[in-house]
């Protein structure tokens, strides 16, 4: 998995390619994540706009990023999700627990 990094005044926007699933991109989301909270940011977007498929790992991934972010007193914003991986998120009510936006300009708004 290819994982870039851009910052937009102080936020720091991840943009991972390719699938987050067992073994496949996983664990390099939350390294790269852990990366940038070492760094100092506290306000980061995921943008999934270039991930094709994510699992269940994928899934607990995600929510082990949320509560590194959340335990560093940061904030999370997941953005660009195709319907099925959105799909998958609101079948396990994550949609109320991550801030999800359509798009990256509506994240980057909401801070």
């Amino acid at each position: 998995m290819k994982i870039t990094k851009r910052d937009h005044e102080g936020i720091t926007i991840l943009y991972p390619e390719g699938k987050i699933t067992l073994g496949d991109g996983d664990q390099e989301l939350g390294e790269a994540v852990r990366t940038v909270l070492e760094a100092g940011s506290r306000r980061i977007i995921l943008n999934l706009s270039k991930v094709s498929y994510l699992d269940s790992s994928g899934v607990g991934e995600l929510v082990g990023c949320y509560t590194s972010i959340k335990n560093k007193g940061g904030e999370l914003r997941i953005c660009g999700m195709n319907s099925r991986i959105f799909n998958l998120i609101t079948m396990t009510s994550l949609h109320s627990v991550f801030d999800v936006k359509e798009t990256e300009e509506e994240s980057l708004a909401g801070f």
